[in-house]
């Protein structure tokens, strides 16, 4: 299972078009993975641990249909990706939307893409932030996907990848562009899924396309966007989140209506 089998993973995500390592096709399968495969940290939550080597992340995301974060999206992006002869680095960054660079770990991962025209970056599990188009790496050149838009900046040592929201511009990450090592990602991953100050140990963060916007999940906040507007609610219990789950991620999981959120002391 440490190989990559990508027939399995095609029919996923529901690619049966070109397979030439151009942008084209960089394109559309970063567009297919986006749309099939969510964003969510269930298995943080109910103490499952997330584990990186390529079998684990095939099973879990192709084969049991689930979600992940950005280290497996990354991890089986960047594997495709490669057995289709694309030039790939990866890259860890700093998530500097709620707190500043200088306390922000390197807990975030995500992938460079080199083609004839330049550089693009691909960042399939930034959550409801993630672009859903190679952003290229050039200075202020946007990509725009719906009423979304994204590109990358360059202060002092770092790139920065930006967004414009309806409330203003979003910095999302930096990074220095280094490559990183497997071992880095499994320094990132660790603190990520038990550190008791992550914020994917203490909260639900889930994050699904859907074919007029998308639906995210933080705690029993629900936001479902459709065609650019917004419509919010509150789940009222785990067998709501549970119904949620199946009707817009793609899969059940019974556990959910006994996991423990430590942010919802009522669901603890």
């Amino acid at each position: 299972m440490n190989t990559m089998d990508t027939d399995a993973y095609f029919g996923r995500v529901g690619w049966s078009g070109a397979l030439a390592p151009d942008h084209r096709t960089l394109s559309g399968i970063l567009a297919a993975h986006m749309a099939a495969i969510p964003f969510e940290n269930l298995d943080v939550l109910l103490g499952r641990g997330v584990r990186l080597d390529l079998g684990s992340v095939q099973a879990k995301l192709v084969h049991a249909r689930r979600g992940g974060y950005c280290f497996e999206h990354g991890t089986l992006l960047g594997a495709v990706l490669e057995r289709l002869g694309f030039a790939v680095a990866r890259h860890t960054a700093r998530v500097v939307i709620a707190a500043p660079r200088a306390q922000s770990p390197r807990t975030h991962m995500f992938l460079t893409v080199a083609l004839p025209e330049g550089s693009f970056v691909l960042d399939p599990g930034f959550g409801a932030l993630a672009p859903r188009a190679p952003v290229p790496l050039a200075p202020h050149t946007a990509v725009h996907v719906g009423s979304e838009t994204h590109w990358m900046a360059r202060e002092d040592d770092v790139w920065v990848l930006r967004t414009r929201g309806p409330d203003g511009t979003i910095d999302c990450w930096v990074s220095t562009l280094e490559r990183d090592n497997a071992v880095d990602f499994e320094l990132g991953n660790h603190y990520t899924a038990t550190h008791p100050q992550s914020s994917f140990v203490n909260r639900i963060l889930m994050r699904a396309l859907t074919p007029e916007g998308r639906v995210s999940v933080m705690n029993r906040d629900v936001t479902t966007w459709h065609q650019g507007k917004a419509a919010s609610h509150q789940l009222a219990d785990r067998a709501a989140l549970r119904r949620l789950v199946a009707a817009h991620f793609g899969f059940d999981l019974p556990q959910i209506e006994t996991m423990r959120v430590p942010s919802v002391p009522e669901w603890s």
